[in-house]
C-alpha cells in the first residue's frame, strides 16, 4: 500500500483575525491525509472518542482514505483550543483536553503494516518508536515533533530520529533540538543525529530544506488572505510525502520538488478554517498554482 499516517484526529475551536469557529475538524493525521491523497493512497492510525460523528469518518472515506485503523474509544474525542493575533505564525493555546487521545497506543492492523511511506505525527517519540516496530521496512519514514518532546523526551526523540529518513519541525524546534541559533548549523547538527533530510518550517517565511548534498530555500506561496494557519505543517507534510511517495527513485530532484508541492497544499489549507479548502480542492488546482510559483520564483 502506499501511506500510513499516525496521528490526531480532534475538533478544534480557533479564533484568527478573520473569524472565530467551534467544535470544527482538525488534527494532524486529517490534514496530512486530506493532502496527501491528491498523490498517493493514504491511510490513518489514530483513535476518536465515542462522541465522534461517524458522518465525519464517513466523508474521510469517501475522499478515498483508509480509516481502517481509526479506534474509537470510551471517552470524548480530542479537543483543542486556540487564538491567533495580528502574527499568524504564533498560536497561543487556549486549552488542550486529550480526553481518549492521552491513553492512545497506536496498533497497526496487519493490512497496513506493509505501507511505503510511514509519517509519524507530532504524538509522543516513545509512541512513533513503538510504530516502527509494528511496521514491515518502509521505503521511506518521515517524522514531525514539537519542543514538548524535545525538553521532555530527549532521550527518546534521540532515539527515534536514528531510525528516520526526513524530520519536519519548525525553526525554534531546529535550535533548540541542534544547539545552534544558526539554522544551517542547526540543520547539519540534526542530520549528524541520523535523517537524512531536514526540513525547517518558517512558517509564513518558507521553508530550509537541507540534504547531504545541498540546501534549499524555498519561500512560501504570496496569499492575498490567509484566514486560518492550524494544520499548516500537516498539509506540507502530505503534500511533501505524498508527493515523494509515488517516486521510485527518491533523489535530489524529487525531494525538492515535494517541498514545493508541500508548500502549494499548505497554501490551500490555510485559505479557510478547519479542513474545509481541502474539502473543495482539487488535482488541477494544486498543478496550477504549482506552475504559478515556478514563475513567480523564476530568476
Amino acid at each position: 500500500m502506499g501511506i500510513l499516517v499516525i496521528g490526531s484526529i480532534a475538533f478544534d475551536s480557533v479564533e484568527t483575525p478573520f473569524g472565530k469557529r467551534n467544535e470544527v475538524l482538525g488534527g494532524s493525521a486529517t490534514f496530512f491525509s486530506l493532502s496527501a491523497r491528491f498523490f498517493d493512497t493514504v491511510s490513518i492510525v489514530a483513535c476518536v472518542g465515542e462522541d465522534f460523528p461517524g458522518r465525519m469518518l464517513a466523508m474521510l472515506r469517501s475522499k478515498g482514505i483508509g480509516i481502517d485503523g481509526v479506534e474509537v474509544l470510551k471517552g470524548r474525542t480530542f479537543r483543542w483550543k486556540a487564538r491567533y493575533g495580528a502574527d499568524m505564525n504564533i498560536a497561543r493555546t487556549l486549552a488542550t483536553h486529550l480526553n481518549v487521545f492521552s491513553e492512545f497506543v497506536p496498533k497497526i492492523p496487519a493490512h497496513l503494516a506493509g505501507a511505503r511511506t510511514l509519517f509519524l505525527a507530532n504524538i509522543d517519540p516513545s509512541l512513533q518508536d513503538d510504530v516502527l516496530r509494528q511496521v514491515r521496512r518502509p521505503r521511506l519514514v518521515a517524522c514531525d515533533t514539537m519542543n514538548f518532546w524535545i525538553t521532555h523526551k530527549r532521550k527518546a526523540l534521540r532515539r527515534l530520529i536514528r531510525k528516520v529518513d526526513i524530520i519536519l519541525l519548525n525553526d525554534s524546534e531546529a535550535k533548540q533540538l541542534s544547539g545552534e541559533e544558526n539554522l544551517l548549523k542547526a540543520a547539519k547538527a540534526i542530520r549528524r543525529m541520523g535523517p537524512e533530510i531536514i526540513v525547517i518550517k518558517k512558517g509564513e517565511h518558507g521553508v530550509l530544506l537541507s540534504t547531504r548534498g545541498s540546501h534549499l530555500l524555498a519561500p512560501a506561496y504570496l496569499l492575498e488572505s490567509i484566514r486560518d494557519p492550524t494544520g499548516a505543517g500537516d498539509s506540507f507534510a502530505g503534500g511533501m510525502l505524498g508527493y515523494l511517495g509515488r517516486h521510485r527513485r527518491i533523489d535530489e530532484q524529487a525531494v525538492r520538488r515535494s517541498v514545493i508541492y508541500g508548500t502549494i497544499v499548505a497554501s490551500f489549507a490555510v485559505e479557510d478554517f478547519s479542513v474545509r479548502r481541502l474539502l473543495t480542492l482539487r488535482k488541477s488546482d494544486i498543478v496550477n498554482r504549482y506552475r504559478d510559483f515556478c514563475r513567480i520564483t523564476r530568476f
